[in-house]
């Protein structure tokens, strides 16, 4: 086992969040890297200790690495403001990365790097060794799964989120477009660069159903699951959902004068299709409509050759 310790505002909502992960098996909330010994939360509160709520993470990294960890806790905060999260503030709720292992601290440093590409205010994340840490009074413990409708900063929407991140977007990479045109065919280069359509009825998956998982032509990063495929009649491949929230991103798209939800990838930023929402309801009731040029099918049975063999489960 490996741990973190991670600080997000109220340790409330961040420890039944992270709680979430795949991967992650104990948590616990306590009160870090302060000037003062063993203090109360009134005391953290009120009189200026420097410390921070905090959630200690205990994982498995063969399970959920540390850079996947810390991508799915960017995913909970506001990475840039500075002593607040929600309507919480004060310097007990910075945001703040504090290690044990330093071996940790370069690959905490390079997914700083990263996220600091997607703003143009600093990072405010603070990244640090674990100085001290003291556990908070048991009534913190757990507090959301003893008051499930207690206080919380985070969405609902967002523990989901966390629970169903499977998906390590580190394991895989966005080659150069003129790699992609030399790998590719000129139809999948040309649907997933230029977000052309292929014809419906006449693709690779429109009518397939073989056991296995779909993953991005581009880079490789899984999408979507054979289990949840269906015949929706539109002459396209059709997903109720993909195999993690996070690797299908969503966008407007007012192109050839339509009001849809454009779908691309998350790792290659490639076009995929777009979603619908005429759906089996008994699934959710969204439709996925992916372009076959888009995907590469991997058979149930090579999967665990291919690196996807923590995905087995899934397929049913």
């Amino acid at each position: 086992m490996a741990e973190i310790y991670l600080a997000g505002g109220c340790f409330w909502g961040t420890e039944k969040y992270i709680g979430e992960v795949q991967g992650v098996t104990s948590t616990d909330v306590g009160y870090a890297n302060g000037n003062t010994v063993n203090p109360s939360y009134e005391e953290v509160c009120h009189n200026n200790t420097g410390h921070a709520e905090t959630v200690h993470v205990v994982y498995d990294p063969e399970k959920v690495s540390l850079p996947f960890l810390l991508e799915i806790y960017y995913q909970a905060i506001n990475p840039i403001s500075v002593n607040r999260q929600g309507g919480d503030t004060g310097s007990q709720y910075r945001t703040g990365i504090y290690y044990v292992d330093q071996n940790d601290e370069p690959i905490i440093r390079r997914s700083i790097q990263k996220l600091q590409e997607s703003y143009d205010q600093p990072i405010a994340i603070e990244v640090k060794p674990l100085e001290n840490y003291y556990l908070a009074e048991e009534y913190h413990q757990k507090y959301l799964d003893k008051n499930p409708n207690g206080y919380c900063h985070i969405g609902k929407e967002k523990f989901k989120k966390a629970a169903q991140a499977l998906v390590d977007p580190s394991l895989y990479n966005a080659p150069e477009q003129e790699d992609l045109k030399a790998k590719l065919t000129s139809e999948q280069f040309d649907v997933t660069q230029n977000s052309a359509v292929e014809p419906p009825f006449h693709n690779e998956y429109w009518n397939y159903f073989a056991k296995g998982i779909y993953v991005d032509v581009t880079t490789g990063e899984p999408l979507f699951v054979s289990t949840d495929k269906f015949e929706s009649g539109c002459g396209w491949p059709s997903f109720s959902k993909p195999i993690d929230p996070s690797v299908a991103v969503e966008k407007q798209d007012s192109s050839h004068g339509m009001n849809r939800v454009e779908v691309r990838s998350r790792v290659g930023n490639a076009h995929l299709g777009h979603v619908f929402p005429d759906g089996p309801k008994e699934s959710g009731g969204l439709r996925y409509c992916i372009n076959s040029a888009a995907l590469r099918f991997v058979p149930l049975e090579e999967m665990e050759a291919q690196g996807y063999g923590k995905l087995i489960p899934l397929v049913k």
